[in-house]
């Protein structure tokens, strides 16, 4: 069974031990929504290999932590920053984990078996070989096996004895009351602090007396142990000043007046145009792209049974009226049935909308080649095709930075650029109308930056005004959306958080499958159904291969 899928049930197993059906993972991280949930405690994450029991760990960790513990009691009490903090979050994991009822062995069986393959994963990944990295390892293992009354790791037991003995009269009231309240979370959460703050005292201590790190620095060696940020998202964090047409939750635009949706043929000259085409032509000939094979493939995968017409003089069905005077010449006549003929039909739409922002344009060959062989096939399989891109119209902003600038710079402005939507290939043009609009994403001129979130918005919005039942968005793109000015003016999650809300809200909408394919890098930030390509240069086929793959994956749950 492959990481996707274990994380898929890891999912279930969240929603159903905590009653919450918004949760769901994306890109190994627990989201309640749009929001990722923190994760508290270092083994709370899911491991490089396929260990099943780990995977179940950190779900059922994740749901104890979500049902047992009050994070705003929890805020109240921690610490703010540092090891104190790290100590904390790792105790109040312990304590929800010590609280697993008699009547769920197997949760508990999880959870000690997340916890035990993580504490031997980090003492081999050389943590406990420094003084400091030994002193928190064996606090953990301690505090762990003082709230939950197990054992602590058989395997560095040894290891860990002289650093425990030369901590125990220190924290030795402090671990007692952890046991003693760890059914009643404020009166833990002071012994919690209190002992977070001896630890982080005792670290502290030995930097300034050996001339070693100090506490801050030693806080920063421990930074990869915990996700402190509530909300955070791999770096995403949501806007939260005003809205923008078409845009998500907290996102704003200062000015739409330099905003422009234009035709990508429209941008060359004839015979230029004519120039990219032949060597579009060339290219997809030299890959070795086959649209017939993929037309077929396409058909098997997103077809539709339909009715057209009838099937006559059959023995069972319908009775044919038609034929019934046949029996009237021929009374041992039995052929004379009907049932409606099923044919594959095409009702589906598929964009691909492209990134053309300035680090996809190494990547332009490979992808003219990807839509303009899906655009063919999909028209040869019956099915709709749109080809879409979006970039600005400038470098750092352009005329919409120049009116902020004459407006005095107001705080929080929002988008901060001129956006250009780009149209290479309308859904109601065929492939061969718009030949050279394909041939347009050749160009080196165009690639600038990128507000992604707003133009998945825009596809989404033209897909919805098409008839077809079924519609795909395919997202193409390197990275996270960048544009200069708006990071600046805005701090640099500012475009992250608006996409990551976007594709949140069309698929809670339901009505378009929004799919991220990563030039060579991961879109699981943004996308809950996602894939990287890798080489796209040296493909072939099994890109488009791929791509079938990701379409015929069942939808992941909201």
């Amino acid at each position: 069974m492959d990481g996707t899928r274990m994380e898929a049930l890891a999912a279930a197993a969240v929603r159903a031990l905590s009653g919450e059906p918004a949760l769901h993972f994306r890109g190994g991280r627990l989201h309640k929504g749009h929001r990722a949930v923190p994760a508290h405690a270092p083994h709370l994450s899911f491991p490089a290999d396929e260990d099943r029991g780990s995977f179940r760990g950190v779900a059922d960790g994740l749901a104890l932590r979500v049902t047992g513990s009050d994070p705003r009691l929890h805020r109240r009490l921690r610490p703010e920053n540092g090891i104190a903090r790290l100590v904390f979050e790792m105790l109040e994991q312990f304590r929800v984990e010590s609280l697993v009822s008699p009547v769920m062995p197997g949760t508990g069986r999880n959870v000690r078996h997340r916890h035990r393959r993580w504490a031997l994963d980090a003492h081999h990944s050389g943590l406990t070989e420094t003084d400091a990295g030994l002193l928190i390892y064996t606090v953990g293992q301690v505090c762990r096996a003082r709230i939950t009354g197990e054992p602590v790791l058989a395997e560095t037991e040894d290891l860990i004895e002289p650093t425990r003995a030369a901590v125990g009269a220190a924290l030795g009231p402090q671990l007692r009351g952890l046991r003693q309240t760890r059914t009643d979370q404020a009166a833990f959460g002071r012994h919690a602090r209190a002992l977070a703050e001896k630890v982080a005292a005792m670290l502290a201590e030995a930097g300034s007396g050996s001339g070693d790190r100090g506490e801050s620095e030693t806080a920063a060696q421990f930074a990869f142990l915990l996700d402190f940020e509530e909300g955070a998202d791999g770096g995403i964090a949501r806007a939260e000043s005003g809205r923008g047409p078409g845009a998500g939750v907290g996102y704003r635009i200062f000015t739409t007046a330099y905003d422009r949706e234009v035709a990508a043929s429209s941008l060359m000259r004839p015979a230029l145009a004519q120039e990219y085409r032949a060597r579009l032509d060339r290219l997809v000939l030299d890959r070795g792209a086959h649209h017939v094979r993929l037309a077929r493939d396409l058909r098997a995968l997103l077809a539709v049974p339909a009715t057209d017409g009838w099937e006559g003089d059959l023995e069972e069905g319908y009775v044919d009226a038609r034929a019934l005077p046949r029996l009237v010449s021929s009374p041992a006549e039995r052929a004379v049935f009907k049932r409606p003929r099923s044919v594959p039909a095409g009702d589906t739409l598929l964009t691909f909308l492209i990134d053309c922002s300035g680090s996809m344009k190494q990547h332009r060959d490979a992808v003219a080649v990807l839509v303009d062989v899906f655009a063919r096939a999909l028209e040869l399989a019956g099915f709709a095709c749109e080809i879409l891109g979006f970039t600005t119209a400038a470098w750092n902003g352009g005329q919409a930075r120049r009116d902020w600038f004459r407006a005095g710079r107001p705080a929080n402005p929002g988008r901060l650029n001129e956006v250009r939507h780009l149209v290479y290939k309308d859904a109601a043009a065929t492939w061969r109308q718009s030949r050279r609009g394909i041939a347009a994403l050749l160009r080196t001129d165009g690639y600038r930056e990128g507000i992604d979130g707003e133009a998945v918005a825009w596809a989404a919005n033209r897909a919805r005004a098409r008839d077809e039942r079924r519609k795909l968005l395919l997202v193409v793109s390197d990275g996270s959306p960048m544009d200069t000015a708006t990071a600046l003016a805005n701090g640099e999650d500012y475009l992250a958080a608006d996409l990551a809300a976007v594709v949140d809200e069309i698929g809670e909408r339901g009505d378009i499958e929004v799919f991220g394919l990563g030039a060579g890098l991961d879109l699981s930030p943004f996308y809950r159904r996602f894939h990287a390509l890798g080489e796209l240069d040296a493909a072939g086929y099994r890109v488009f291969r791929e791509i079938l793959e990701l379409i015929a994956k069942r939808r992941r749950p909201l």
